[in-house]
């Protein structure tokens, strides 16, 4: 028992020590050093460790946040309905790798402009992105809803669209930061479930709206609907720690890349992104040319999202007590395991809607947990920055898994190669964030991290 506790403890005060060094007491002279202070400081009462965990600021962080999460990962977990209606409607004469550039291009700006967020977000806070984010998301949503062309449907809800998603949905989870500490799980959990929530009532509210009132009105529904719940929090998201307006260093830049765990977990993000959203965009048009109903295939990408709503929740629970790359790892081995054991052998109907609500519940730790990873090994006042570096890395598997795998089908006409492309990336990904957790704890099996 003591072994768990002095892990937790180191892990957790990580960002402390990185981020202030020791504090001052005052009585140091010029020609001191800090060795002493080192010494004699204790190791979890930096300020980067004193979150409240709790009030009503913290929860209403938590709950604009979690509007933005149904808006931009919920909204983005809906792709597998549009890849089927593209397909099937006003983008039939093109090939399935081509239409799933559309989704492809989403996931691609929304974690390649991490980065540049992080950034804005470390000087600035979060009003400004939270505004911007906005106006761009439902204003690309409007647009999309009056396009017909492939490259109109690409620029309004390929880019536009995708960009103001990029900029909502990173600050919230970088101002939960500030305001949680030994509940900082839970609360990624709690809030990861409105990105579930999200990918369950806008499949099934555009399926019912385009099938009643049309795409365009389907389209411009859900953009009234984004347009509130960001509204929401825009007046419910603060940070607790002010903005802190300086010009990035080159040794700031470069710092992320010289640590050996950081570089294990981008190295983790970037082989995960290629796999973990293949299921989530193929699973639905997959079952369709299997002969599922289109009136049930339809619902997949709702059920696969039930089921991501109850395992975000329980991996953001969990991992506040048996620790946060403990559980990543667990959540997304078994997701792989699944792709390769029970998606390419099973048949039928009931076979794929039980994977579809499995996938969800164990993929459900990737979202929910990847901005807790970053704070785990890293200084509170950098994260903006490396939150977005992270998220940077994934956006080129982001932007070419989907086209990938509608190619390895075009080419082959087999289902199979697909679901293998993605299981083993998906377990070469867990492999490279379970060596992040090795860098930190060494070969301690039973360490809470």
């Amino acid at each position: 028992m003591a072994q768990y506790n002095h892990i937790e403890l180191d892990s957790n005060s990580i960002e402390g020590q990185r981020d202030l060094g020791p504090p001052d007491t005052g009585n140091e002279t010029p020609g001191d050093t800090n060795s002493d202070a080192e010494k004699s400081a204790p190791v979890v009462n930096w300020p980067a460790n004193n979150a409240p965990d709790g009030g009503r600021d913290a929860w209403l962080c938590v709950l604009g946040t979690w509007c933005t999460s149904i808006c931009a990962f919920g909204w983005l977990n809906s792709v597998g309905v549009f890849q089927q209606y593209y397909e099937a409607g006003p983008l039939r004469q093109y090939s399935s790798s081509t239409i799933a550039w559309i989704p492809s291009l989403q996931i691609f700006f929304m974690m390649a402009m991490g980065p540049i967020v992080g950034k804005v977000f470390d000087k600035y806070g979060p009003r400004y992105l939270l505004s911007g984010g906005l106006f761009l998301h439902v204003f690309g949503l409007m647009m999309a809803s009056i396009s017909h062309k492939y490259y109109q449907i690409m620029l309004s809800q390929g880019v536009c669209s995708a960009i103001g998603v990029a900029a909502i949905f990173q600050p919230g989870y970088n101002c939960i930061n500030g305001w949680f500490n030994r509940k900082r799980g839970l609360a990624f959990g709690i809030v990861s479930t409105g990105s579930s929530l999200g990918g369950i009532i806008f499949p099934i509210m555009l399926n019912r709206l385009i099938r009643s009132v049309g795409y365009g009105w389907a389209m411009r529904t859900c953009a009234f609907m984004i347009l509130l719940l960001l509204i929401i929090a825009v007046l419910t998201i603060r940070c607790r720690l002010p903005p802190h307006p300086h010009p990035i260093t080159r040794s700031e830049m470069a710092q992320p890349f010289q640590e050996p765990e950081f570089r294990f977990l981008m190295a983790g993000m970037f082989f995960l992104t290629f796999g973990i959203y293949v299921p989530i965009d193929y699973l639905s048009v997959e079952a369709y040319a299997h002969g599922m109903d289109p009136s049930l295939a339809q619902y997949l990408v709702s059920i696969l999202n039930a089921g991501s709503l109850f395992g975000r929740l329980f991996s953001g629970y969990l991992s506040d007590r048996i620790g946060k790359y403990n559980t990543f790892v667990t959540a997304c081995a078994t997701t792989g395991i699944l792709i390769l054991a029970f998606w390419i052998p099973g048949h039928g109907n009931a076979a794929t809607i039980v994977f579809g609500a499995l996938f969800g519940f164990t993929s459900g730790a990737y979202v929910s947990l990847i901005a807790a990873l970053v704070v785990q090994i890293s200084p509170l006042k950098e994260i903006g920055f490396r939150t977005g570096i992270v998220f940077f890395i994934g956006a080129a598997p982001g932007l070419v898994t989907n086209p990938i795998a509608g190619a390895i089908i075009d080419k082959t006409g087999s289902w199979a190669g697909l679901k293998v492309f993605a299981g083993v990336l998906c377990l070469v990904g867990t492999a490279f964030i379970f060596c992040t957790r090795i860098a930190c704890t060494g070969w301690k099996l039973l360490a809470v991290f």
